[in-house]
């Protein structure tokens, strides 16, 4: 396989690929196309198109991968290398033109993240990163905030669109963050909030119900440059996605423990 931080530069490309298709389609997209796969769950012609042209490019960077990608554009299981692919991460603001919505595209190998590049496409920020190598943001280094407290750190979260049975506690616990910190905020693109905590623009990130290509390549991103990412019971491998806590590393034990306080069954 091509050295890490090669693939890492192929994979920009690509995500610039499909951003650009994305943005093309903005002013032309017409909210009534989008098909509901579940409750307040969409997709449109949009994201599988987008999927399929990362898909296509990304089959002759490593030959064998195996992919998961969110709209099923392809499913191979691969035996060491696995591709997985969110094309439009913030479909529902992409559909009412508001930002941020990204394409991210992660890459495991035997199970751990090792390159991850999300391409925030409002803004045209490129964020990427390999194992060992550093997090990047369009070509500069990255690193998370100075913050060392919760009580001065921002955080981001992410609201339920279908899963409900654990939203009282999920208010509760909204409801402390807004208490004990600069703020929360909501900007429904996981991939960019946990992004943005890579290059210190938030400290914290946790949100439940979400899938594993919502967060693989924005995993890398933070862990390269500082931070942690974990289930709400503080396991950092094998990430669904259905429990996420992600902060930088001064505040991660402490915003850990609060969210698992809270959102414990």
């Amino acid at each position: 396989m091509t050295d890490l931080k090669s693939l890492t530069t192929e994979m920009e490309i690509i995500a610039r690929e499909a951003g650009d298709f994305i943005r093309n389609e903005v002013t032309k997209f017409d909210i009534t196309r989008a098909e509901v796969k579940g409750l307040n769950n969409f997709v449109s012609y949009v994201d599988k198109s987008a999927e399929q042209i990362i898909v296509n490019r990304l089959k002759t960077l490593i030959p064998g991968a195996g992919f998961s990608t969110e709209e099923g554009t392809a499913t191979s299981d691969g035996k060491k290398y696995l591709w997985v692919i969110d094309p439009l991460d913030g479909t529902t603001n992409f559909m009412h033109g508001c930002p941020p919505f990204a394409v991210s595209i992660g890459l495991k190998d035997n199970g751990d993240e090792v390159a991850g590049v999300v391409y925030e496409i409002t803004s045209d920020e490129m964020f990427s990163a390999w194992k060992n190598g550093g997090a990047w943001l369009n070509g500069k280094p990255i690193h998370i905030s100075s913050a060392t407290k919760l009580s001065e750190s921002l955080v981001a979260t992410g609201f339920p669109y279908s899963d409900f049975s654990r939203l009282d506690k999920y208010i509760k616990l909204f409801t402390w963050f807004l208490e004990n910190s600069h703020g929360v905020r909501r900007l429904g693109s996981a991939a960019t909030d946990i992004a943005y905590i890579a290059c210190g623009r938030f400290e914290a990130f946790y949100e439940y119900g979400l899938y594993p290509w919502d967060i693989a390549a924005a995993t890398i991103i933070l862990r390269e440059a500082g931070g942690k990412v974990s289930d709400f019971s503080g396991n950092e491998r094998e990430l669904t996605g259905s429990e996420v806590v992600a902060a930088s590393e001064p505040v991660f034990l402490e915003i850990l423990g609060i969210v698992n306080k809270f959102m414990k069954y």
